[in-house]
């Protein structure tokens, strides 16, 4: 059974790319036809999977908006169909837990079992109690998440403590203590490349997802510089709105595949 790594790794060199789609379905954003279908969240999102997919590595769909509308029968079906369309591109479920214990442990249940992800983002504020019940599920990634792309990020994150930021300690602890099974990823946001660069520093080759380039204005050349591991990959770069509402029309879906399309090449050329 291959792991969570080792599908990423396969991923990014077969697809040559470093781009993870991520699907944040919102139904008033939707084209006319998709309006009032019962289904329309899952055929939204099926057709920017399999338009984009031939410039995918990855995709991450994040649940709340699926369970906002009572669609996680949806968010099942879209993950089962990405698994069986398009084999071999890890889904990475965006939920930020941030539980310990026996609740943690329904989480990883819910990511890993009912909605059989690859990979699930967690939030460490509660120390590795937080992080250890998705380790029990083999061969399944969790993405701790590190230095965020969004301003008040800062509150917490730039805290000194033991002389450097907390971000930075929660890299080290990441890569030196929590990371026993092999399967772990950061969130460092593309709004920060000087910090993008000292995470990869702390952490060597490990995974990070980058979100923000997209909608939130990160800078592409510099993200990339700052995040490429020694073969020009070790990273998920996010959009999202960018691509998925790409387009208002009923071609919403060849948008969505263009905007990937361009995303793919603007990043492989910094690489």
């Amino acid at each position: 059974m291959s792991n969570f790594i080792q599908t990423l790794n396969d991923a990014w060199q077969r697809t040559n790319s470093l781009l993870c789609v991520g699907l944040d379905p919102e139904p008033s954003k939707f084209p006319g036809a998709l309006a009032g279908r019962p289904d329309a969240i899952f055929e939204f999102c099926r057709e920017i999977v399999d338009a984009t997919a031939p410039y995918a590595s990855s995709f991450k769909p994040q649940i709340a908006y699926f369970a906002a509308h009572r669609a996680e029968d949806q968010l099942e079906q879209l993950i089962a169909h990405i698994h069986a369309h398009h084999p071999g591109l890890p889904v990475i479920l965006d939920a930020k837990r941030g539980d310990i214990g026996s609740t943690a442990e329904q989480y990883a249940r819910e990511a890993f079992e009912r909605y059989q992800a690859d990979a699930v983002t967690v939030n460490p504020y509660m120390g590795f109690d937080s992080i250890e019940p998705y380790l029990e599920h083999e061969g399944k990634g969790v993405i701790v998440l590190c230095r965020t792309s969004n301003a008040g990020g800062s509150d917490l994150q730039f805290l000194e403590t033991g002389g450097r930021p907390l971000y930075q300690v929660v890299a080290q602890l990441a890569a030196e203590k929590w990371n026993a099974s092999g399967q772990l990823g950061l969130v460092v946001g593309a709004t920060f490349p000087k910090e993008i660069e000292v995470v990869r520093g702390i952490v060597g080759d490990m995974p990070l997802l980058i979100p923000g380039i997209g909608a939130q204005g990160g800078d592409v050349q510099a993200t990339v510089g700052a995040g490429r591991t020694a073969n020009g990959t070790g990273m998920l770069i996010n959009s999202s709105r960018a691509i998925i509402y790409a387009g208002k029309g009923e071609d919403f879906a060849q948008a969505a595949a263009k905007a990937a399309m361009e995303t793919r090449e603007r990043i492989n050329a910094f690489r």
